[in-house]
């Protein structure tokens, strides 16, 4: 009985032979691009999953900010512009001032939405990332790749809101444009530490409602979102300072109507942002690894 012999000089298996060795050459060939650009692969995925609810994505991403400059703007803002004057909040009119928030309230409502149940199928409902795993896809990159699929939507999403505010004339500073990334910046501090968190559970009993009832409801509410931190009474305001939609809220007032504040201010927002994100972006990778390679 012969013995197949691989390149090294090493018994093989039966059958081995030139034609074994080709196809094995071929196999790791065609694993190059997946190992290479994986997060991209799982980014399409991830895209055409959101085809399936894409008219959602479009009422909600024109209807919103329609809606909440109306109700909010206008209607809340001509009340508090006719008793207190059209310089009613931080000097500026009160659609003026809560335009900024309201935008970064809406990149933080997407990230909540992408960054829960998405990972949640993943894991657990239709496990799709264990199949992904089992193909030359790394967990990171399955990470990765849910990230660019959010940052894509955040950027549409802020985009579209900024031209409302824009065509509301709520937008008085050259620069409101960089509200749209700091918007998205906001977004992913707040979601990617949720993603970290989503990724840990092995069943969902009821966690993800409880972080949009008691966790995202109230930062919009405690954020001075739709009235300044400083109102609020000091036992409370504590709340806003740890909230990632408070420092983006500021940020975005800064380039929207050129809000004064210190610029040591502005770079701790800055700088609180970008930890949030980088540390569980992080981790989150960790975590996939350690789930999907058990």
């Amino acid at each position: 009985m012969s013995v197949a012999v691989g390149p090294s000089g090493a018994p093989g298996a039966p059958g081995g032979g030139p034609e074994a060795r080709e196809d094995a050459r071929a196999a790791l060939a065609a694993a190059v691009r997946p190992r290479r650009f994986g997060a991209w692969y799982v980014a399409e995925h991830r895209f055409r999953v959101m085809r399936s609810y894409l008219q959602t994505l479009l009422v909600t991403g024109f209807g919103n900010p329609l809606l909440y400059l109306l109700a909010m703007g206008l209607g809340l803002g001509s009340l508090v512009s006719a008793n207190m004057g059209p310089n009613a909040v931080d000097g500026v009119s009160y659609l003026e001032f809560v335009a900024p928030a309201l935008l970064c309230t809406a990149a933080v409502t997407v990230a909540s939405e992408e960054f829960t149940y998405p990972v949640m199928l993943g894991f657990k409902w239709n496990p799709t990332f264990f199949g992904i795993n089992a193909s030359p896809i790394a967990p990171g990159q399955i990470i990765d790749g849910i990230l660019i699929s959010v940052i894509a939507r955040l950027v549409g999403t802020s985009i579209v809101y900024f031209a409302f505010m824009v065509l509301f004339g709520a937008v008085p500073s050259p620069w409101g444009w960089v509200g749209i990334l700091v918007a998205t910046l906001g977004g992913l501090a707040f979601g990617v530490p949720i993603m970290a968190y989503v990724a840990t559970l092995e069943q969902d009993t009821g966690q993800i409602a409880m972080l949009m009832r008691f966790v995202l409801l109230p930062m919009t509410l405690f954020s001075g979102t739709f009235f300044p931190l400083a109102s609020m009474p000091p036992y409370l305001q504590w709340i806003g300072w740890i909230s990632p939609l408070w420092h983006s809220t500021e940020l975005s007032r800064v380039f929207s109507y050129g809000m004064s504040e210190p610029l040591w201010l502005s770079v701790v927002h800055v700088v609180y942002l970008l930890a949030l994100f980088i540390v569980f972006w992080m981790w989150s990778r960790r975590i996939a690894a350690k789930r999907l390679n058990k």
